[in-house]
C-alpha cells in the first residue's frame, strides 16, 4: 500500500469579471487624479514660500516743493501744512499745536484728506499727520511724518524763522529737508 499523499487542490485562476475590471481601473483613475492633486498642492506651496509680497510700507515722504497759491495766505512769508485724516488719531493733536503758530508771518492750514482731497492727491500725501513748513517760495523746509511734540515743532519753525539759524532744512530729525 502506498502512502497518500494528501491533496493538493490549486487554487482557482479565474479571469476577474469585467465588472472587476471596471472597478479596478476606476480606482486606477482616482488614484492617478488625487495623485496629480496632491502634486499641484505641492507646487502651489512651494511657489508661495519662494514669493514673498510686495512692502506695505508707504512711501512716507513729504512734498520737496508747495505751489503756494494752492493753500490760504499765499503772501506769507511762512506756511505750515498739516495734511490729516479724519480717521487718524494722532492727526488733531499735530494740526491744534501747528495752529498755535498762526501770525502776522506764519500761515498755518489743515488739510483734511475727505475735504481736500485733491491737494492730498497731487502732492501725493500716503501717510498721516504729514507736517510741512515751507518757504515764501514754496520750498519745503522742514517735514515730518507722525506725531511731533509741540516743542519740536516750535523749534523747527523757529529756526527757520531765524536767519542765524536758517539751514536748507530747518529740522534736525531724519525726515527733515
Amino acid at each position: 500500500m502506498t502512502p497518500q499523499q494528501p491533496s493538493r487542490e490549486q487554487p482557482s485562476r479565474e479571469q476577474p469579471s469585467r465588472e472587476d475590471s471596471a472597478v479596478m481601473g476606476e480606482m486606477v483613475w482616482r488614484l492617478v487624479v488625487l495623485g496629480a492633486v496632491v502634486a499641484a498642492a505641492v507646487v502651489v506651496s512651494l511657489r508661495r514660500r519662494r514669493v514673498r509680497p510686495a512692502p506695505t510700507q508707504p512711501r512716507g515722504e513729504v512734498p520737496a516743493q508747495l505751489d503756494r497759491a494752492d493753500f490760504s495766505a499765499p503772501q506769507s512769508p511762512w506756511l505750515v501744512v498739516v495734511f490729516t485724516s479724519a480717521t487718524c488719531a494722532t492727526c488733531g493733536d499735530v494740526a491744534r499745536k501747528a495752529a498755535v503758530l498762526t501770525s502776522r508771518d506764519v500761515a498755518v492750514q489743515e488739510v483734511e484728506y475727505a475735504r481736500d482731497r485733491t491737494l492730498h492727491d497731487k502732492y501725493r500725501i500716503d501717510a498721516v499727520p504729514a507736517t510741512v513748513i515751507a518757504d515764501a517760495d514754496g520750498v519745503t523746509r522742514y517735514g515730518h511724518l507722525g506725531p511731533i511734540s509741540a516743542t519740536d515743532l516750535w523749534a523747527a519753525m523757529a529756526r527757520c524763522r531765524d536767519p542765524q539759524l536758517a539751514t536748507p532744512a530747518c529740522g534736525d530729525d531724519s525726515d527733515a529737508r
